[in-house]
């Protein structure tokens, strides 16, 4: 690994250049947050409780995610690679073997249709589900939302995508390694499968559905998992816009299913060219424990608020800092030696990318 990064950090940070027999053009960018939060619960090995996955680290300066990606494209191929390093990445692909843990992004992807904008691409690919990405400055809340931080951010797979020559509408099918899983389950032999219909009946309107069928789970003990995801992106006016989401999913089997659901709200304030403030009021249920095990009698049922102002220094860098509190209806949260129903963090963050 350290003899790949030394590799790409030879090249410039940003390179470009054309071929004018195919029209292909290679280019590298890279990212890094670093982030600084305090816990008023104060967990004593300072890492924050395990459904959250993003500036997961207590009272410290430390790294959320760093990457360095390169990226080819001409006019039927496409491809993708970048390694990562940060809190996010420990957290999140630690049931990935190897230096699979390190690989953020890796897929290429060919156009089979010469007049029509559809492609196929596989490999290591970014989510389908949800309207929040790892990618911090690229959401308009510096923490994630419960519901994107316990669903898929990643996955590993082929997909089918078809795009309409207007770019109002995204078709797109998936045969996939499982939920959240670059390596399958041990065990583990049925496929799973996904789904995205997206449309944009104008600039200031995005809606979306995604869902996921399989099974995250060895074949001695297979459940079907069944999970829909909706949303809807409004730019109300030059200042306002307004995110609406729905996570729905059941899993079981032999027609015994239990369920969760999460809806989430998040309103934008932009104040001018370099301020903007956004609020967020969240719900997560999942009572049986199908996603989050936290052993109480009432599961995982939990509410969270939040509010952060955002700085644009410049069009590469920004400046974050969020107040969240999350309350849960059983004492899941840990306080020193006490377990409470309350956990109140403050957040802040640098995002540069270049």
């Amino acid at each position: 690994m350290k003899r790949i990064l030394i590799s790409l950090l030879a090249f410039p940070v940003i390179t470009t250049f054309a071929q004018d027999k195919d029209k292909s053009q290679v280019g590298w960018n890279a990212y890094l947050e670093t982030y600084y939060q305090f816990d008023f619960n104060k967990p004593k090995d300072n890492t924050r409780p395990p459904f959250i996955y993003s500036h997961n680290r207590h009272n410290e300066f430390n790294l959320n995610l760093g990457y360095i990606k390169g990226t080819y494209n001409s006019d039927r191929t496409r491809a993708n690679l970048a390694l990562a390093a940060g809190t996010y990445i420990n957290a999140n692909y630690s049931a990935e073997p190897g230096v699979l843990k390190n690989v953020f992004e890796a897929n290429a992807g060919y156009k089979i249709s010469k007049n029509k904008n559809i492609w196929i691409d596989a490999g290591i690919l970014p989510s389908h589900i949800g309207f929040e990405s790892a990618i911090s400055k690229d959401c308009w809340t510096l923490t994630r939302s419960l519901l994107a931080e316990n669903s898929p951010y990643f996955e590993a797979g082929a997909k089918l995508s078809y795009t309409s020559n207007n770019g109002k509408w995204l078709l797109s099918a998936m045969a996939l390694n499982g939920w959240q899983r670059i390596t399958r389950v041990n065990g583990n032999s049925l496929m799973s499968w996904g789904a995205q219909i997206q449309y944009k009946p104008s600039e200031k309107i995005l809606l979306n559905y995604s869902n996921f069928l399989g099974s995250d789970k060895p074949d001695s003990a297979r459940k079907i998992r069944f999970f829909h995801n909706l949303y809807g992106i409004f730019t109300l006016s030059d200042h306002w816009g307004l995110i609406a989401g729905l996570d729905i999913g059941t899993e079981g089997k032999n027609g015994t299913n239990n369920s969760w659901y999460s809806p989430v709200s998040i309103v934008k304030y932009n104040i001018n060219d370099k301020w903007s403030m956004a609020g967020r009021a969240e719900i997560y249920n999942d009572k049986k424990e199908v996603i989050i095990t936290t052993g109480t009698p009432n599961g995982f049922q939990t509410s969270g608020y939040s509010v952060n102002i955002d700085y644009g220094a410049s069009k590469n860098i920004l400046i974050r800092l969020e107040a969240r509190n999350l309350k849960s209806k059983d004492a899941i949260f840990q306080k020193q030696n006490n377990a409470v129903k309350n956990n109140f963090f403050i957040t802040s963050s640098i995002a540069v990318n270049f």
